[in-house]
């Protein structure tokens, strides 16, 4: 039971995910759960990118004692932008194309039975991660769960929001598949723990869950200060075709051409005068050179407390 907590905002994303229509009634029966627990949450919808994030530094000056998030990965990270640093809580009503915290944290994908679900949960600081651009031409980004640049990162700054809110998922594949089909794999160079190798992918990964049904980095551990890393080496079309049912079938560490090690910090150059792009918790970040890092001590997650019966 999350004792003390008596006032939380619900910051709502009402385009996140499918079956919007019935968001509403099942944000009420959330609220209702919640007040049955004794904690009285504010819904406060987004209005469009950054909102989430100038909502939950909001909610920090107000010293709310909850923010609750009820969208997908991007405004998740959102929140966790405007919350980096502060002792407010973040916790999650699962909704948006996908939701990688609430697969790694075992978060109904149901938002009353998530409701219930927080009311029984805990408190764990955590760290998080941060992706700097270099040399400071952008502004810098927490992540809560994975990173990357070079293909995924391109899959993200190319994908059409439109097509994003009308098939979800599906429009990560489709424009998954034009990739393979149109990017050329530029090399860039990954520096980290006193490795260097040249690569076209890097996972960073804070959580073993990557993005819809995908586990990649599967020894990463969101309540340790660090990442696991995959780089992967290939420049095939072909081999990242390949990689898809092995990784499915949980394979993926037995492949010669990706590189999995542990690591606080790594630096991402590229190799020439192309641009190649990063991501974080599938939001566009910029593009190389890209320094990722962990801040220890950043965030205070609401995490599993004792089983809840639906």
């Amino acid at each position: 039971m999350l004792s003390g907590i008596r006032n939380a905002v619900i910051i709502h994303n009402p385009l996140a995910g499918r079956r919007r229509g019935r968001r509403a009634q099942q944000l009420d029966a959330a609220r209702e759960i919640l007040a049955g627990a004794g904690i009285e949450a504010e819904l406060q919808e987004t209005t469009g990118t950054g909102a989430a994030t100038a909502l939950a530094r909001q909610a920090v000056e107000q010293a709310q004692q909850l923010v609750i998030v009820c969208g997908g990965d991007g405004t998740v990270n959102e929140a966790v932008n405007g919350l980096a640093g502060s002792q407010v809580p973040l916790a999650v009503l699962p909704a948006g194309t996908a939701n990688v915290l609430a697969k790694e944290l075992g978060i109904p994908w149901d938002i009353p039975a998530a409701a219930r679900w927080i009311a029984h949960g805990t408190l764990r600081r955590i760290a998080l991660g941060l992706a700097t651009p270099l040399p400071g031409r952008e502004t810098r980004r927490y992540f809560l769960c994975v990173a990357g640049a070079g293909s995924d990162g391109v899959l993200v700054y190319s994908l059409d929001p439109a097509l994003k809110l009308r098939a979800g998922i599906l429009a990560y594949w489709l424009e998954g598949l034009r990739q393979v089909f149109c990017y050329d794999f530029p090399t860039f160079r990954v520096t980290a723990a006193g490795r260097a190798l040249e690569a076209t992918l890097v996972v960073v990964g804070r959580t073993k869950h990557y993005g819809g049904p995908f586990r990649i980095t599967t020894e990463a551990d969101l309540f340790k200060n660090e990442f696991e890393l995959a780089a992967y080496t290939a420049r095939s079309a072909l081999h990242y075709l390949s990689y898809l049912p092995v990784v499915w079938l949980g394979r993926l560490r037995r492949m010669r051409d990706i590189h999995f090690w542990k690591a606080t910090s790594l630096c991402c150059e590229p190799l020439d005068d192309r641009k190649i792009y990063a991501q974080v918790d599938g939001e566009p970040a910029g593009h190389l050179p890209m320094e990722f890092s962990i801040l220890p001590d950043a965030l205070t997650l609401v995490v599993p407390g004792r089983e809840v019966n639906s």
